[in-house]
């Protein structure tokens, strides 16, 4: 039996909903890390589907070049 392994995270390659573990894997933080951001609403996007949390790849990709804005310099 083959094992399973994670999708890519590659635009092309990802379908449009995504798991807490694929997205963590993209942005190169823990799980907990993305349960923190929900709890504290800093992060990107969840939705809820059944008891499962689901991510769009397009609201990621938005809170990501949001993030990129960030100004270092005050």
């Amino acid at each position: 039996m083959p094992t399973l392994s994670p999708r890519p995270a590659h635009a092309s390659q990802r379908g449009p909903l995504a798991t807490p573990a694929e997205v963590a894997d993209y942005l190169g933080v823990p799980v907990k890390t993305l349960y923190q951001w929900k709890y504290r609403g800093i992060g990107p996007n969840v939705h809820k589907v059944g008891r499962h949390l689901r991510y769009r790849w397009s609201e990621v990709d938005a809170w990501l070049n949001a993030q990129a804005t960030y100004d270092l310099a005050v």
